[in-house]
């Protein structure tokens, strides 16, 4: 009897224990893998005495969706780029931050304190997100097999590297890209004379391609497996740690016309049921540990340190460009291989 009444007392405080833990206030994370690793989340939780509620998404298209469910009421706090941030203010799902609630601002890098420097950020005045990962678009080559290292996006269009470029499988991306290839002055903002310029300078792309990638992944097998020379590099120093892992011999470099680049910020939504707890856990995300745990087990940058390449060097922030639906129909019918004569037809 005496190890039967233990066996329940134990069940019993088991479940009490359960009860308890399901009645700690909860914070719904919306995130992207690597942001939110479970070691640091303990440690908010329990020094905050809440439990959180973790949710990845791997495309920007995933976290549109979820967060568009229920007006933002699915979730307290969010990791988006500038141009979600900028898009999710328009579509009101975001609410204003209060600074005072988020002191470790104040030790961001020069580069990222100036929030309404950066596209998207603010609006009338109030501030909707905070700088939290960064990585530029730079060029990766094989130094093996390149004498000069890569200066410029236009290198990407190099005969030289026919069949040999990988590339992004990204649409918006890469219009920007070929604006930039063609000087244009807004390469987020293209007219219908733009998009025919630009569409062709794609064409002209591909024909450099060996293959084309999603996951940082997909780019390391590519260019090491197929024989890749040059690599436009979505993820930046991200990729870079990956290929030197499996053993590549690469350089990096930044465009010197100015590297696209992506700035992941923390937001608090319109249905955040505690807006205090939500600022915390943004403030937490910038203490020194854990964002040199970021970069010390993602590779990517925090905002805590100076940008490498100094703080001058040009970063053209994504900024949402102004047909993302076009964009896409026009690329997909360009990596099919449609010709340029059909591509000037409007999708």
């Amino acid at each position: 009897m005496g190890r039967l009444f233990c066996f329940l007392l134990a069940l019993l405080l088991q479940g009490g224990g359960v009860t308890w833990a399901a009645e700690l206030p909860v914070l719904r994370v919306l995130a992207w893998p690597g942001y939110a690793d479970a070691d640091l989340v303990r440690v908010f939780e329990q020094r905050h005495k809440v439990r959180v509620e973790v949710t990845l998404v791997s495309t920007d298209e995933a976290l549109r969706e979820k967060l568009a469910r229920r007006n933002g009421g699915d979730y307290d706090v969010v990791a988006a780029n500038t141009a979600e941030i900028s898009r999710f203010v328009d579509l009101g799902l975001l609410q204003a931050l209060d600074l005072a609630g988020i002191p470790r601002t104040r030790a961001q890098a020069r580069a990222f304190r100036d929030l309404t420097a950066i596209p998207g950020l603010t609006r009338g005045g109030r501030v909707y997100a905070v700088p939290y990962t960064y990585a530029e678009m730079g060029l990766i080559y094989d130094r093996t097999r390149v004498r000069e290292p890569p200066g410029s996006t236009a290198d990407l269009w190099d005969p030289a590297f026919q069949g040999r470029v990988v590339l992004y499988d990204g649409s918006g991306h890469n219009f920007t890209l070929a604006a930039i290839r063609l000087g244009l002055p807004d390469p987020f903002h293209l007219s219908d004379a733009d998009f025919l310029r630009a569409t062709q300078a794609l064409v002209d792309l591909r024909r450099n391609a060996l293959g084309f990638y999603s996951l940082p992944e997909e780019a390391t097998e590519l260019f090491r497996r197929d024989g890749g020379v040059l690599l436009f590099a979505n993820y930046g120093a991200q990729q870079v740690k990956l290929l030197r892992a499996a053993g590549a011999d690469i350089g990096y470099v930044l465009p010197r016309e100015g590297a696209l680049a992506w700035l992941d910020c923390w937001a608090v939504t319109r249905g955040a049921r505690d807006k205090a707890l939500a600022q915390a856990w943004i403030d937490y995300m910038l203490e020194a540990p854990v964002s040199a745990a970021l970069t010390e087990r993602q590779g990517l940058a925090n905002t805590l340190d100076a940008p490498q390449g100094g703080e001058g060097q040009k970063r053209l922030w994504l900024e949402p460009v102004e047909d993302p639906e076009r964009r896409a129909a026009l690329w997909r019918r360009i990596v099919s291989g449609d010709t340029p004569e059909k591509l000037r037809k409007k999708p």
